[in-house]
């Protein structure tokens, strides 16, 4: 099949693949006599995986970590499973410094008449550079 019709079936942009494949992240696909990439199902599925595994956020060497695993039929379960708590704990440290944040916006939103008042404890707080 075609690139594009690899980019339909799997969820993944022509651009992406082309780019999956020149860092080394999925095998470039042979080539036509016309010298048009030709995939084959085996590639689509890694091209899902691969579209999967970065919707959930996993960085691309993970992702490259994780192809290998998933093509290795002797991996270990917990070597996968350590990947993913990894990746787990810097999504809960990711969002503790979200909700940090956004709490801190709220409360200078609250304190914001947001009326014809020129004076804005928003843009005072900004000023004084102060940290949350």
């Amino acid at each position: 099949m075609t690139i594009g019709e690899a980019a339909r079936e799997s969820g993944v942009t022509a651009k992406a693949i082309r780019y999956y494949e020149s860092i080394g992240l999925i095998p470039k696909p042979v080539r036509t006599g016309g010298n048009y990439r030709a995939y084959d199902r085996r590639a689509v599925e890694t091209l899902r995986f691969v579209h999967r595994a970065r919707s959930l956020g996993f960085a691309m060497e993970d992702v490259q970590r994780l192809l290998s695993l998933w093509q290795d039929r002797g991996r270990k379960s917990k070597d996968v499973r350590t990947l993913a708590q990894a990746h787990l704990d810097e999504l809960d440290a990711k969002i503790l410094a979200l909700e940090s944040m956004r709490h801190a916006v709220a409360q200078l939103v609250e304190a914001c008449h947001g009326d014809h008042r020129p004076d804005c404890p928003i843009l005072l707080d900004l000023a004084k550079g102060r940290r949350a």
